[in-house]
Order: structure tokens, then C-alpha cells, then sequence
């Protein structure tokens, strides 16, 4: 039987403050489907109202955190609208931004594309040393539009430009390098380490951690939004071109693309 008709797309546990909110699509990587993106907001929409909820600590069933966007639906989950023009996926980045409570990715494994986006629009990211991570979209076609807004932030400008340029993938090590994630420990000490940041996250005042988060916020209101809108529209104009058709489907029959030499 089909997974999505067995279990939730997310799952959700609360206990002693802390909300952990767990991709649970692992037989598609966790990839970034219109039905994970949609419950991935409601869940933490869900948590951000929570009052008993001081931390969210957001992780991965699988091997794989999340492996981007769902490609076997060809289409990028950032075109489904949220409602004002809001695209989906923009949406859980706002979340997570503009939460008042931490937001701590818990990371289960890689984290592509999309995915990786995700991870970086937490607060803190804590990997396991066999995770793999890239901007792989040049690959096949396309950008990592809307995901520059809350990755380019961490990172060198010279960084930036060869990732995000040449696609390739990198060690957990190499991006702790460039600044994509704040902790990498071996794969059976990712729990320990993140329960012991969350602790220490648990003894800031509620209404002092919220303000922290303010002062770190990118791009605050309106010039964050508009960010988001301007690589909305080109995510969207790079998914319905010729190229990227062609790199999906090179991607589905595990062939080069045209372009490729």
C-alpha cells in the first residue's frame, strides 16, 4: 500500500517544552512534496502557538534529512500558493524565521537542495560527520533561487559562488567550513548533542530568545518578503523551461543531460 495513505507526512511530539516536528516521508528521501511542504506548515504553525513549546528541534526519518524537491511531481514546490501570493514553501522559511521560539534542525542524514535551504533557515543545524550536502540544482537545470535568501547569509561570498555554481556535493566537515551547519559529531552522538543545545536553549527567558532572534533575523519584513517573491518568480521561470525539462528527465533515466560534455 501506497506510504502516504499508512502515515502522516510529518509526525509530531511534544514533551517537557520541547516540540520535535519529523519529515516522514522516507522511502522519497523526505523530498519536498506539495504534501510534506503543506504538512510541514501545519505543523509548525501548530507548534508555534503551542505555549508549552519553548524549543522546536525539526528532523528526518531515513537515512536522508531531505533530498530537495520532489522531482517526480516535475514541478517545484515553491509554485503552490499559500494564500496572499505566499508560496508554500516560502512560508515554512518565514516560520521558522520569524518564530519567536529556537529552531534547531536535528539533521538525520544529507541535506540537497531544498532541503539543505531548510536546514539553513533553522537557527542551528547539527549534522552527523556522514551527511552529504550541495546546491545541486545547476544540475539539473534550474537555481537555488529561493533558498539563496537564508543561504547566502551563512557563507563567504567566494564559498557561495563555487557551490553554488558547480552543484557539486560536500562533506559534513566542508560545510561546517563554510558555515551551512554549526555542529558535526558521528552519526550516534547527534542526539546527545542536540538535547544538550537544547537544554541550554531552555534556560534563556521566552521574550529575551524571542528579541535574540529579532536581532539576527536577514532582511527583516517587507525586504525579506520581497526577496522571497523576486526568487519565487524565478524558481518558478527556471522549473517551466526547456532546460530544466530536460534535466528532470535526464534525472528520472539517470542520464547526463544534453548540455553535459
Amino acid at each position: 500500500m501506497n506510504e502516504a495513505m499508512n502515515e502522516p507526512a510529518t509526525l509530531l511530539t511534544v514533551a517537557s517544552g520541547v516540540a520535535t516536528i519529523t519529515l516522514n516521508r522516507p522511502a522519497n528521501r523526505n523530498a519536498l512534496s506539495i504534501e510534506l511542504v503543506d504538512a510541514l506548515a501545519a505543523s509548525l504553525e501548530q507548534v508555534i502557538a503551542d505555549t508549552s513549546v519553548r524549543v522546536i528541534v525539526l528532523t528526518g526519518s531515513g537515512p536522508v534529512f531531505c533530498a530537495g524537491a520532489d522531482l517526480k511531481e516535475r514541478r517545484t514546490v515553491s509554485t503552490g500558493d499559500a494564500g496572499d501570493g505566499v508560496p508554500t514553501f516560502v512560508k515554512i522559511f518565514e516560520l521558522i524565521l520569524d518564530s519567536p521560539k529556537p529552531v534547531v534542525a536535528k539533521l538525520n542524514g544529507s541535506a540537497l537542495a531544498g532541503g539543505l535551504g531548510l536546514a539553513c533557515s533553522c537557527d542551528l543545524v547539527v549534522a552527523p560527520d556522514t551527511a552529504a550536502f550541495g546546491f545541486t540544482e545547476v544540475r539539473i537545470g534550474v537555481a537555488p533561487a529561493i533558498i539563496s535568501v537564508v543561504c547566502l547569509p551563512r557563507m563567504r561570498q567566494a564559498d557561495a559562488a563555487e557551490l553554488f555554481l558547480t552543484g557539486d556535493r560536500i562533506s559534513a566537515a566542508e560545510a561546517l567550513r563554510v558555515g551551512l551547519v554549526n555542529r558535526v559529531v558521528p552519526p550516534g552522538e547527534v542526539d546527545v548533542i542536540t538535547d544538550e543545545l537544547v537544554r541550554r536553549l531552555l534556560l534563556g527567558g521566552p521574550a529575551a530568545m524571542a528579541a535574540t532572534k529579532g536581532l539576527l533575523g536577514y532582511r527583516h519584513g517587507e525586504a525579506r518578503r520581497a526577496a522571497f517573491r523576486e526568487m519565487a518568480e524565478l524558481s518558478g521561470r527556471l522549473f517551466g523551461s526547456e532546460e530544466a525539462a530536460e534535466g528532470i528527465q535526464a534525472f528520472a533515466e539517470k542520464r547526463p543531460p544534453s548540455w553535459s560534455v
